[in-house]
């Protein structure tokens, strides 16, 4: 008898998938306001909103990229 590990179960998987899009999209959202506060405060058009979005994804992403690398760590042993 082969004994399902927790890990094989397709909901587990699933809930990863949506937990990757709701981090990125947060760090996103901070990124916006941050970078529209700046904006507001300095008064220079729309660059520092571009920047918090752009600095938004790339840590989004990177906290991404961090959470399956662990979650792959996980699995292995």
């Amino acid at each position: 008898m082969n004994k399902k590990s927790r890990r094989d179960n397709p909901l587990i998987a699933a809930a990863l998938v949506g937990a990757l899009g709701i981090q990125v999209a947060i760090c996103i959202f901070i990124g916006y306001w941050i970078g529209s506060a700046l904006d507001r405060r300095i008064g220079n058009g729309h660059g520092c909103t571009v920047g918090g979005i752009l600095v938004g994804l790339a840590v989004g992403l990177l906290s991404a990229i961090l959470l399956v690398k662990k979650v792959m760590e996980d699995s292995d042993g």
